[in-house]
């Protein structure tokens, strides 16, 4: 369906890298090109933030065949129109950003193609384009399709590529299986003068189902024509820069190495910087010795040549699923009285890599330093990692003993006892062959789920205040020999008690790029989804989300708090019964949004309230303490990451929630009229 409307017509602005969102609007997926999710608008602030109302709501239902409950997308916000992706078919739809009346709707069917795609549902969302006159919005599909719409009416752009679509399994350097090739994106194309980057993505890869893979390469389109304009080889090809990297030839079948996460743009430098995950598989390498340039590397490129200008590799033959999952944040900051372009990279390993973006220089000494080796048969180690220096790990992790829960002493003791099944240690602890007699996995935090998951961090240009949330997510690295039937891989993912794990990368698990969990029941010590638990508690101490401040001109903290409520189970539970437990924080990905004075995040998960309801908390801190500023409940949890515009001289919030139970859904907030 496609239906037509008239868009207000207002003069173009030029949003640059690193400066926030410009003249009340928000035209890219993180406010600007430089992905800092800030906006310097103050009508909404601490005084309040509490009054918040809803001013309307956008059910994505009936945007395809079912309903989707990982709505993950941020929209954008441009003339006076709101666009946004939703619904299991990944539509677009235009709204009244006043009103949140519907205007046009585009939807593409994409049969057996879409229904093989290794990365579905309404991803992230899109990026807009005008010269000025005309206007585009660009998306790109779960059957990996780059498409070009008219703005103002929703209709494929005749021009660009063959009828307004340039099929990316195409033109790619390599054969892809146009139905049936793994390879995809959730998230938003980047434009920048004119040149459209696009990434790509894959299925989970715990347990690929061969050693051999689509590569992910990261390509340059033109925005008029959608002919391709250049290619960046994640794995080098013969006579290029890092092929020295990959021995015994893996380079040749080796896959993956995508840029799945968000590109960010310096138009003044002319750069683009993406963020690159690991090479085939996520937790076993022996297929691809050496350290696999540019696996879980940052990477500079040329806005219009795609030519490598600089890189610095974060994990060396990386086994742990620290892919880089998320924008790295374009910053200018003062160092030593003077200027710096810089550019700062959060992880799932919680530690920020910063960089000037110029020269890719460390702003901080990084070191490289011996860590572990590990006894896999068949697999090749590192024998050092890189460790920042400045800021600090702003997060937990590896797993020690400290680290477990710790409200009573035998809560403790139990933890303790658990943990001895499994191998334990500081960060970069390889995974182990799982033994039904022990270690059945090496326990590791800041791993595969974060640490900072794909939502990354956001920048104050103002004060260069970097916030970014992360979570206490235990990842079980176990290795099992792979059933033929599985795959061709020596190892996959798995434990002795429960086998291969049968990853599908698709729905929820793919959005958050997470193992999926094993069919076979855990023990009773253990929960669902691969949670370790004791009496239903949490293995580890609190707090089990929370939300960073760093200062980037000294790369050292600010504040630090827990974010989120404390959950259910956690403030009900009879082994706490009598104790004063200070708010706990609540897992989960979660993005956040600045503000002139606030910092916004909802929470992720459910809880429920003193009246009975189950729901959510969106809230406000002061950005310079990290005190509680306001809070309001909503419905279901934040699944996207919040966004801010003005129309009509009123602020607006509006944040993409569901769960389970709770349908995707973008609600926009606002003050009550006066």
């Amino acid at each position: 369906m496609r239906r037509l409307v008239l868009l207000a017509i207002g003069a173009a602005c030029l949003i640059n890298a690193q400066s926030g969102a410009k003249n009340g609007e928000w035209r890219s997926y993180g406010g600007d090109l430089g992905n800092t999710h800030y906006a310097p608008l103050d009508q909404i602030n601490a005084d309040n933030f509490n009054k918040l109302q809803v001013a309307w709501r956008f059910k994505t239902d009936s945007l395809g065949p079912r309903a989707e409950f990982n709505l993950e997308g941020t929209p954008l916000m441009a003339k006076g129109v709101l666009y946004a992706t939703g619904g299991t078919r990944r539509a677009v739809v235009a709204l009244d950003a006043a009103t949140g009346e519907l205007l046009w709707v585009h939807s593409e069917k994409e049969g057996p193609r879409g229904a093989n795609a290794p990365r579905q549902l309404s991803g992230r969302g899109l990026a807009y384009w005008t010269d000025g006159n005309e206007e585009r919005i660009l998306y790109v599909t779960p059957g990996y399709r780059l498409i070009s719409l008219n703005a103002k009416t929703g209709m494929p752009v005749p021009g660009f590529g063959q009828g307004g679509v340039v099929d990316l399994k195409l033109d790619d350097d390599q054969q892809i299986d146009l139905i049936t090739g793994e390879v995809g994106l959730h998230a938003t194309p980047m434009v920048a003068k004119d040149v459209v980057i696009v990434g790509a993505a894959h299925r989970a890869g715990g347990s690929p189902k061969s050693k051999a893979n689509v590569k992910g390469y990261v390509r340059g389109f033109d925005v008029k024509t959608g002919k391709r304009l250049w290619i960046f080889h994640t794995i080098p090809r013969p006579g290029e820069y890092g092929i020295d990297t990959w021995e015994n030839d893996s380079w040749s079948y080796t896959g993956n190495t995508g840029s799945w996460g968000q590109v960010s743009v310096d138009e003044d430098l002319g750069l683009a910087y993406l963020p690159i995950e690991l090479p085939t598989g996520d937790y076993f390498g022996g297929h691809r010795p050496g350290n696999g340039l540019f696996g879980e590397s940052l990477v500079a490129v040329d806005l219009r040549t795609g030519q490598r200008k600089w890189h610095y590799q974060l994990v060396h033959h990386g086994i742990w699923d620290m892919d880089i999952p998320c924008a790295p944040i374009l910053v200018d900051i003062t160092i030593n009285g003077r200027t710096v372009k810089a550019v700062a990279q959060p992880t799932k390993q919680a530690f920020l890599y910063v960089f000037n973006r110029e020269t890719g220089v460390p702003i901080w000494p990084i070191n490289e330093r011996p860590v572990a080796k590990g006894d896999v048969p068949g697999e090749w180690y590192a024998p050092t990692q890189p460790f920042p220096s400045k800021p600090p790990a702003y997060d937990r992790q590896g797993l020690v003993i400290d680290d477990l829960i710790n409200f009573t002493p035998s809560l403790r003791a139990e933890a303790e006892k658990l943990v001895a099944k499994y191998k334990i240690g500081p960060v970069f602890t390889p995974p182990v062959v799982s033994k039904i007699d022990g270690p059945l996995a090496t326990l590791t935090l800041a791993s595969a789920g974060g640490g900072t998951n794909w939502p990354g961090g956001s920048y104050d240009p103002e004060t260069h205040i970097l916030y970014v949330a992360s979570q206490k997510s235990i990842s079980t690295l176990g290795l099992v020999p792979a059933p033929p039937d599985l795959s061709d891989m020596k190892y996959v993912q798995g434990t002795a008690r429960d086998g291969a794990r049968r990853t599908t990368g698709t729905g929820a698990d793919a959005g958050a790029d997470s193992p999926v969990p094993a069919a076979t029941p855990a023990p009773a010590a253990e929960a669902a989804a691969g949670t370790l638990t004791i009496q239903g508690l949490p293995l580890v101490k609190p707090p089990y989300g929370q939300i960073s401040a760093i200062d980037l001109n000294k790369g050292e903290f600010v504040w630090q708090i827990a974010h989120g409520e404390t959950p259910d189970n956690v403030r009900n539970s009879p082994a706490l019964k009598g104790l004063n437990i200070p708010r706990t924080g609540r897992p989960g990905v979660v993005g956040t949004l600045i503000t002139k004075s606030l910092v916004v995040a909802g929470e992720a998960g459910f809880f429920t309230n003193a009246s009975g309801q189950r729901g959510a908390m969106l809230r406000a801190y002061d950005k310079a303490s990290g005190k509680d500023a306001g809070a309001v409940f909503m419905p279901a949890p934040q699944t996207g990451t919040p966004m801010t515009y003005t129309i009509n001289g009123k602020q607006f919030i509006v944040v993409a929630i569901s769960g389970a139970g709770y349908s995707g859904e973008y609600v926009a907030y606002t003050l009550p009229a006066r």
